[in-house]
């Protein structure tokens, strides 16, 4: 007799969830890192002189709501393409710093941050994706880099031993975060970018710029991280989304 398990649940996801996009539309207006210039379009065919209707699309892969693979940043890293599609799917833990990052868009979420958070939704679990919810996707994107008078930007970001605390302590899964990069500017020129090197180096899953998270409870949802498996790939845009309880 067949197994129909998988289908009975998805009837019930399809009734009982939410289903949550957390992704930037891809165009050339969509938010990215400031040494990136914006996604280019062509039209290769359109219906007025065609059967068909097709674009050339000209981008760096680490554009809008992207993945990073580990060899973007560590010499002999995996790829995208040798990112197995089981670690696509985690349950995800939203950490909401929305009002300590409205005080203060230099905030870096620390140790004791996570830990705050902890004993209201209980600890981390292993294999977790876990999102820094710090509201900034909702600044337009000419407003995120936040340009102070001499031109530096300004926004939150995570911290070196908090990630240590997360492989080490949590074993997670993976870390997103709605900002263009993992550490805060005020200090990543300084450290040479060694927050995200970190999180790459131990082959977790990393996300940025990524939006909406504001639909997602802190707890109990399951994130969906898709993206192509580009041949020696270090990033491309991806697709993520949520599936949240109601």
């Amino acid at each position: 007799m067949a197994n129909l398990q998988l289908w009975q649940q998805y009837a019930a996801w399809k009734t009982q969830c939410d289903w949550g996009d957390l992704t930037h539309p891809l165009s050339p207006e969509t938010p990215h890192w400031v040494g990136w210039p914006p996604l280019k379009v062509e039209t290769m065919a359109s219906l007025d002189n065609s059967l068909f209707s097709a674009h050339s699309y000209t981008t760096v892969g680490q554009y809008g709501t992207h993945v990073d693979s580990a060899a973007h940043m560590v010499r002999g890293g995996r790829t995208l393409d040798q990112i197995p599609v089981e670690e696509m799917v985690m349950p995800l833990c939203v950490v909401d710093k929305r009002d300590a990052v409205a005080e203060n868009p230099d905030y870096v979420l620390t140790v004791e941050g996570i830990l705050e958070w902890e004993k209201t939704w209980g600890q981390i679990p292993a294999g977790a994706f876990v999102i820094f919810q710090s509201g900034w996707s909702k600044r337009p994107a000419a407003e995120m880099d936040n340009l102070d008078a001499e031109g530096n930007r300004h926004f939150p970001g995570w911290q070196l031993e908090t990630l240590k605390f997360l492989v080490e302590q949590r074993n997670i899964g993976g870390v997103g975060h709605e900002t263009s990069d993992t550490e805060a500017p005020i200090t990543s020129g300084k450290t040479n970018y060694e927050v995200e090197y970190y999180i790459l180096s131990q082959n977790k899953m990393h996300l940025e710029l990524l939006t909406n998270v504001d639909r997602c409870p802190p707890v109990g949802g399951l994130v969906f991280c898709t993206f192509p498996a580009v041949s020696g790939g270090t990033g491309f845009p991806a697709r993520c989304f949520a599936l949240c309880p109601k």
